[in-house]
């Protein structure tokens, strides 16, 4: 076991401070049946006005704008009026899986009739179209389309022109210092590319290629019957949007939106419909957090602990009752990954256990026993305990313990795929290959050289983080007034979504009094919490908050407040986020 926190006199790990939102701006034109909370709510995001929440797919961005298009587009059609055989080469999280099913569905729905796909095997090929995926590919395909990887698949794109298969990659990550040798590329994040929005998933960009292909394709006449209703996959690019916790900005909302609406009228693919079902949720009130917490974990546990095949084919069949059984196996993964998980989290606090101080401020951990698959879930709990970016560290595989894979999760503020890309330029060959997002990314480096890796990441974060950076802040959104935690609130403001990253739920805090309590399985409270403003009493939930003391008698609660639905009777709960005495 090793981990680079020592304890260093004066170093006090920050506490967690609530601090409100501000309005942007004052709202205007709303109707009066918008709820003076909710338009403040928005105010605080940036929205004074109701057409900035019309998700509606017509105000959805341009496909013409993605740079890359029209090479990509080219390609593709010819490879339909040619019947090549088309390779869809995957991701093994939940992003990946739900752009391999869009893309396979999707050009099934076009017109392509030797359609395929591949997922990598997380232990045995790496991450991407890595030469070593490419080696495996039995038959050799005409043409490969990634999705949600490729923008650093050089030597993977090099082994595919050698065996003569074309290449087109679909990616949203930042690229590297070179690009590919591909065919074509589309990614908004590309240097000069003129697409005004940088937060589409990976499904998203494979969807708006799919949406420029149908426009070529119905130019040339291809379609002698009804054209396809590309509509019917949003259902996958809401669930890999969501899941891949890209911003949430206004063309991602729409798209959220739209596959929302196509879940809760029934119209969902049957693996999402057997996976929502298997999750406990219900499809005619689903919404955005549903995807993220019950739907999405269940998908992702495949790529982590075995093969994301069974992800894909779940989301590929229109049997439901083959659907039920992929989801059903997907659930029993999940509750596998959920105890491994939570014993290597376990193992990871105990690393930084009773430290009221800790030097490190760039966290490095590495435990030999651990799953390469979860340890991005342990970096993310970890630095969420210590407000500091944390790359956890595992043996690429239980046959090569001489590498390491990592998982970087960072805070607001520290870029941890560009800390990385500090570190290479500084230290060339240290790391071995890297790439991810401001919040997110993944590495891998020989083991014998953690210890140097570990201090160079430290020595980055000192340089880039800022002292105020490192104070954990829970932003809220002030105090709801007296009288009004309703119903009719809960149930706008649950309507008035799609929520998610950088456009967070709505969450309040007010000052209670601790009517009474009493814990709920081994370590859940309920709780009645009086507003003494006016004495009103409500009841209110808080998950994984027990640990043998009874909450203060008196309060300030960061709460959601949300819809209780027990028997078909629905009522306002506040579900508690953060309690601090007062």
């Amino acid at each position: 076991m090793a981990s680079p926190a020592r304890v260093a006199p004066g170093r006090t790990l920050s506490v967690l401070q609530l601090r409100r939102r501000e309005s942007r701006g004052v709202p205007a034109g709303w109707p009066e049946s918008v709820h003076p909370v909710l338009q403040q709510v928005y105010a605080a995001r940036g929205v004074l006005q109701p057409a900035q929440v019309e998700h509606r797919l017509a105000r959805m961005l341009a496909p013409q704008l993605l740079g890359g298009m029209d090479q990509a587009v080219a390609l593709l059609a010819e490879a339909i009026r040619d019947d090549w055989s088309i390779l869809v080469a995957g991701d093994y999280d939940c992003d990946g899986a739900t752009g391999t099913a869009v893309a396979v569905r999707g050009l099934r729905l076009l017109g392509a009739q030797r359609v395929d796909y591949a997922i990598p095997n997380r232990f045995t090929h790496g991450y991407g179209l890595s030469a070593a995926f490419v080696a495996s590919l039995q038959p050799t395909p005409q043409l490969i389309v990634t999705v949600d990887n490729g923008v650093a698949s050089v030597a993977g794109v090099a082994a595919a022109k050698a065996r003569g298969i074309r290449v087109i990659v679909t990616d949203h990550h930042l690229p590297g210092e070179q690009l590919p040798d591909c065919d074509a590329m589309v990614n908004p994040n590309l240097a000069g590319d003129p697409f005004p929005s940088k937060m589409l998933a990976g499904v998203g960009v494979v969807f708006y290629l799919l949406l420029s292909l149908r426009a070529v394709l119905r130019e040339q006449g291809a379609f002698t019957s009804a054209e396809p209703d590309l509509s019917s996959l949003l259902d996958l690019v809401a669930l890999g949007t969501v899941a891949d916790l890209v911003p949430l900005d206004f063309n991602n909302r729409v798209l959220v939106e739209a596959g929302l609406q196509r879940m809760r009228s029934g119209r969902a693919c049957a693996g999402i419909g057997a996976l929502v079902e298997v999750g406990k949720r219900s499809l005619a009130t689903l919404c955005a957090s549903d995807l993220g917490f019950a739907v999405g974990p269940r998908l992702n546990a495949a790529g982590r602990l075995e093969d994301m095949r069974l992800g894909v084919e779940c989301l590929l069949t229109d049997d439901v009752v083959r659907a039920r059984h992929c989801a059903a196996q997907l659930d029993a993964i999940n509750r596998e990954r959920r105890d491994l998980q939570a014993s290597m989290v376990a193992e990871a606090e105990q690393m930084v256990a009773g430290l009221s101080d800790i030097d490190a401020i760039g966290v490095a951990l590495f435990e030999p026993s651990w799953h390469a698959g979860v340890v991005g879930l342990v970096a993310s709990k970890l630095k969420e305990r210590l407000h500091r970016p944390v790359i956890a560290f595992a043996p690429a595989s239980e046959d090569d313990v001489e590498h390491l894979r990592g998982s970087a999760r960072s805070i607001p503020g520290f870029h941890v795929r560009d800390a990385l890309a500090i570190i290479d330029a500084r230290q060339p060959g240290l790391i071995e290959r890297f790439g991810g997002h401001a919040m997110a990314a993944g590495l891998s480096l020989k083991a014998a050289d953690y210890p140097r890796f570990a201090a160079a990441f430290d020595a980055v974060a000192r340089e880039l983080i800022e002292p105020e950076r490192l104070q954990a802040v829970l932003h809220t959104d002030g105090e709801l007034p007296p009288g009004a935690a309703t119903l009719e609130l809960a149930r706008q403001l649950r309507r008035a979504g799609p929520w998610g990253q950088a456009f967070p739920e709505p969450l309040f805090d007010n000052l209670f009094d601790c009517a009474g309590w009493k814990v709920m399985g081994e370590c859940h409270l309920r709780l009645q919490l009086r507003d003494p403003r006016d004495g009103a009493v409500h009841d209110a939930v808080m998950f994984n908050a027990y640990h043998g003391q009874p909450p203060p008698p008196r309060l300030r609660a960061a709460y959601e407040l949300v819809i209780n639905d027990w028997q078909g009777r629905e009522s306002p709960r506040l579900l508690l986020r953060h309690i601090e005495a007062v």
